[in-house]
């Protein structure tokens, strides 16, 4: 092997056992992704869970769970990648959605208390 081919694989993780997953780690990926969207469509179809509010959080839940193994099962983000360093932008790029998702959320709920209040005559008539 030459010095190219080597310094290609390492930089890839090839040579160290940690690198792309086998057909079995894609399959496995794949049910799970099924599964944990089949099952949030059941429950919401057939109303199996009388609370509504336990339906949302079970359904947000399995959505987070699904996300993270889409992250490791088919975008291979895990602490060794690229020296940790993909994992903290994908840590920092959560931490911003989640800051930019509440803040709107805030707003939204807090703009009608803090509207001016529309009279009959008009506005401030």
């Amino acid at each position: 092997m030459s010095a190219s081919h080597s310094t290609h694989d390492a930089a890839h993780g090839h040579g160290e056992g940690h690198g792309h997953f086998s057909r079995r780690g894609y399959l496995l990926g794949f049910l799970l992704s099924a599964v944990l969207t089949a099952i949030p469509f059941w429950l919401v179809m057939t109303g199996a869970l009388a609370d509504k509010q336990a339906t949302v959080l079970i359904v947000i839940a399995l959505a987070v769970v699904q996300i993270l193994v889409h992250t490791v099962a088919f975008l291979h983000l895990n602490t060794r990648s690229e020296g940790g360093w993909t994992l903290m932008a994908y840590i920092f790029t959560a931490v911003i959605v989640l800051i930019v998702i509440s803040g709107s959320l805030w707003i939204m709920y807090h703009l009608n208390s803090n509207m001016m209040p529309v009279t009959a005559g008009g506005f401030g008539s």
